[in-house]
């Protein structure tokens, strides 16, 4: 049956005018709405009854009690199959309600404002918005509804192929639309009341659409699905379908290479960074990150914060690789790059810098956790006044602490980079104790022709004893930078004054597990 009657009630008031227009002026349906909507509707030309009149009970209490009238949920509830249902709407005088096209008051962007009150985050809490949601998706057997305007132009093409009513299965995909919708609206209203003393949520809860299936998880023989606004953060130009583990490395690259402001190029495997670079001139920063670890880069990611040129597209086409990532690509890099189909080049997006700061959440047995993501560079600001040596550091070795620093940042504990001022000499990573961590530092250092003479040591978190520290002496080190916070910080400068290098300690750690 064609639709007859629409009730249309929006805070987001973009495209509206257009559909409504529409659904009138095609399809003669007759429009009810409410307070903004009413009068947008009507300064646009277009007859509107207020809901008011409809029902013929006044808007209540600034507005908070309007649609939840039986003359409402009764049009949206009453099946249109039932000689019952539709008895009783005539007896009561209920006619049906075809099309509701509702969305919600702004509680979400009205609790991420700073400073917002408790009174505000209630006043944007929506009740006939979700209730009337709910009532028109149970039925959605014979009505449509909507709650986001993507959605306007497919539900009229369907009307214009199904003279004036949509499919069945549409109407579904848009019910099961609105649930999602309204569990994900009462989900933040729930995390934000649901605030213990420390600021931490009660319950947790989150609801994220399937953007897509993934190639695999960490083995073939793992399935994987990828959840929520990948598409905001990055678009894929080329290559095979995403992995689990493609996703991860893809992250960790990202959040490495914003950390840097100058020309950067990084190269990461199994989101370790096993190269970084620096230079205005993009070749020189790949073959300076390059030198660090020839061998690792072999099937890695290669990330970089400016778009990539032709010279260096050139240069890393030569390297297998898994995953490409820039903010941009020239044409003559695309054109270089596409020719290795399965390379998978990603596109960086803006987007990204506003979801880089969601929390970490992470399984548990029997539950989850979840952390506040470390997002920042910490420890950096007035680092002068954090020198704990008898000698303090030279310009020099404090812009080289300043790059190990934020590299060491992304590099599994127990992390150790040596680095000079503009590029990585050695990392080790992930191993059981630091000391193990220096060694296999200085090692690739040696296996790739690279001196230490003069370098930095940057650790991730404090040293427990002076061993990981001589052994960055004995291969040239001459400052370090590290946490501090150790038992045996004493000795660890003892140790760094006595071969007259310089140490700072930041005050805080980036242990990354």
């Amino acid at each position: 049956m064609a639709i007859l009657r629409a009730l249309l009630s929006v805070s987001d008031k973009s495209g509206l005018v257009d559909f409504a227009k529409s659904l009138h002026e095609d399809y003669g349906i007759e429009l009810l709405s409410t307070g903004g909507t009413a009068k947008a509707l009507r300064d646009a030309g277009l007859p509107v009854i207020d809901v008011a009149e409809y029902t013929g009970a006044p808007e209540l209490f600034e507005g908070r009690l309007k649609t939840l009238h039986p003359k409402v949920h009764g049009g949206l509830l009453q099946r249109r199959d039932s000689d019952a249902h539709i008895a009783q709407g005539k007896k009561h005088d209920i006619p049906t309600i075809d099309l509701v096209v509702v969305n919600l008051y702004p509680f979400e962007q009205t609790v991420e404002k700073e400073g917002v009150t408790l009174q505000e985050a209630i006043d944007n809490i929506d009740i006939g918005g979700p209730s009337m949601l709910r009532s028109a998706s149970k039925n959605y057997s014979a009505v449509t509804v909507l709650t986001d305007p993507a959605d306007y132009a497919r539900v009229l093409g369907e009307m214009a192929e199904h003279e004036g009513d949509t499919s069945l299965r549409l109407r579904e995909e848009l019910a099961i639309k609105v649930f999602r919708r309204t569990s994900e609206y009462d989900g933040a209203i729930s995390n934000f009341l649901g605030q213990c003393d420390q600021g931490t949520t009660c319950s947790f809860s989150v609801h994220v659409p399937l953007a897509s299936d993934l190639r695999y998880g960490d083995n073939p023989h793992q399935k994987a699905r990828l959840y929520g606004n990948f598409a905001e953060c990055f678009s894929q130009l080329q290559g095979k379908e995403l992995s689990y583990t493609n996703i991860l490395d893809i992250e960790s690259a990202a959040d490495l290479i914003l950390d840097f402001k100058r020309s950067t190029v990084g190269i990461l495997k199994h989101t370790n960074p096993c190269g970084v670079g620096q230079a205005e001139d993009l070749r020189v920063a790949w073959q300076k990150a390059f030198e660090t670890d020839r061998s690792a880069p072999f099937g890695g990611v290669i990330v970089c914060n400016r778009p990539i040129n032709e010279e260096l597209a050139r240069v890393i086409s030569g390297i297998f690789t898994d995953v490409i990532i820039a903010p941009d690509y020239e044409p003559e890099a695309r054109a270089i790059l596409q020719k290795k189909k399965n390379l998978r080049l990603m596109k960086m997006k803006p987007g990204y810098e506003k979801y880089r700061k969601d929390p970490v959440v992470r399984p548990a047995p029997g539950g989850l956790m979840v952390m506040d993501k470390d997002h920042q560079v910490m420890g950096l600001e007035d680092l002068e006044s954090k020198v704990v040596t008898k000698r303090p550091p030279t310009e020099a070795e404090m812009t080289a602490m300043r790059f190990g620093w934020r590299v060491v940042k992304h590099v599994k504990s127990n992390a150790i980079v040596f680095s000079s001022s503009d590029r990585t000499l050695g990392i080790g990573a992930g191993q059981m104790s630091r000391v193990d961590s220096s060694r296999i530092a200085v090692w690739k250092s040696q296996e790739a022709g690279l001196s230490l003479k003069g370098s930095i040591i940057a650790s991730d978190a404090l040293f427990p004893f002076a061993d990981g520290l001589d052994a960055a002496i004995q291969a040239g080190a001459t400052a370090c930078i590290q946490p501090g916070g150790s038992m045996r910080d004493e000795e660890v400068i003892a140790a760094a004054d006595a071969a007259g290098i310089t140490m700072v300690f930041t005050g805080h750690r980036h242990f990354k597990h």
